[in-house]
């Protein structure tokens, strides 16, 4: 058996293991590549009538939002452009539960209560990250199917190498006016082809979530050899809470990251959840993008800024390395390159989730054309 039928093998039975799991992530990874734009037309309690008056404080939204979930824990409030709703989170793991609520942020009015467990784009998510199993069973069967993904993209490579220059030419056009048996052929070649080049980063960027090992991996090795820190969280000084300098330090923070940071897309507020936590401001310059959002944590009792020296810090700050693995998410949706990124990486899921169906008819094809023929059946 030569080299190329060896691959031929490893191709087929790879597939035939994960085509599957590929399958499902190709669709919803096209139905989640458009959740932004498609909740802009759907969800119209996102946008409020803009004022001339400035926004309510967090303090003040909190206490609108607490009114609406008094038995739940608030994570943050987010505060977006003047015509955008402010958004109150509460997330809790244990018990677990997420709600956002959209609220006016010039007159507190409550917009829009919403159970994000029970919202289509998050349970395509969960999907998507964990079959919606349990994330410690589900995520490493999807990261698993990912890998065999990434290793079949290169087989398929070497498959699809033409073998001289008569070859090159048909490997790169789809023969549409041929039966449909060498029209499915081509769809899985040419157009897996084409994909590759695309899919490998939503492919990668998906094994960074799903191994650690990866992740630490590509750190090191655009780090230079580094070890990537972990993320610790910042805590306050509980010794100086006889010397608190502001009744409402979210508040003072707020208006103080507010005032530095005037064209700031978004800006999120933390509230601390203990006597030790610190405040965590998160400011990013881009709606549309995480990986540029400046993380800043303060005492909630000096309101002194806590330096971090992880990833998750101020932007400028940020090594090479961190800022690839801040970039992540926003390769895998191919929003790093706006609306054309994400046109691109739905094209690529969209044939990544045909390449298990093509393959699967050409193998079945091929299966049956290559059956023996019964006793007294005409060959």
């Amino acid at each position: 058996m030569n080299f190329k039928k060896i691959i031929l093998k490893a191709h087929l039975w790879l597939g035939l293991a994960s085509g599957l799991i590929v399958l499902f992530l190709g669709i919803t990874g096209c139905i989640l590549a458009f959740e932004r734009e498609i909740k802009h037309f759907t969800e119209p309690y996102q946008y409020v009538q803009q004022e001339s008056k400035p926004f309510l404080p967090p303090t003040e939204l909190k206490k609108i939002a607490l009114a609406q979930l008094p038995d739940k824990k608030l994570h943050s409030i987010s505060y977006g452009d003047k015509n955008k709703a402010a958004v109150a989170a509460f997330y809790n793991a244990d018990p677990e539960y997420y709600y956002l609520i959209h609220i006016n942020p010039y007159s507190g009015q409550v917009l829009n209560l919403q159970n994000m467990n029970t919202e289509f784009f998050r349970v395509v998510l969960m999907g998507h990250f964990y079959l919606w199993l349990p994330p410690a069973i589900g995520q490493p069967i999807v990261a698993s199917a990912t890998l065999i993904f990434v290793v079949m993209i290169i087989t398929g490579l070497i498959l699809w190498w033409p073998k001289n220059k008569a070859a090159r030419k048909q490997r790169f056009t789809i023969k549409w006016n041929a039966k449909w048996r060498r029209v499915n052929y081509d769809l899985h070649n040419v157009l897996g082809f084409y994909m590759t080049w695309i899919v490998i980063f939503i492919a990668l960027t998906g094994l960074v979530w799903g191994f650690q090992w990866f992740a630490k991996s590509v750190y090191w090795v655009t780090s230079g050899g580094k070890a990537q820190v972990e993320f610790a969280e910042s805590l306050s000084d509980k010794t100086k809470k006889s010397q608190a300098v502001a009744a409402s330090p979210v508040d003072a923070i707020w208006q103080k990251v507010s005032a530095e940071n005037p064209t700031a897309a978004i800006i999120d507020m933390h509230f601390p959840e203990t006597d030790s936590s610190s405040i965590e401001a998160a400011i990013n310059p881009d709606a549309s993008t995480y990986w540029k959002a400046d993380y800043h944590f303060y005492d909630q009792y000096t309101l002194k800024e806590i330096p971090v020296k992880h990833a998750y810090g101020s932007f400028k700050d940020a090594t090479v390395a961190d800022k690839i693995m801040r970039m992540n998410y926003d390769v895998h949706v191919g929003a790093i390159l706006g609306l054309p990124g994400k046109i691109l990486a739905f094209c690529a899921s969209l044939i990544a989730a045909s390449l298990p169906v093509t393959g699967f008819v050409l193998w079945w094809g091929k299966k049956k054309k290559d059956r023996p023929a019964k006793k007294g059946q005409k060959g």
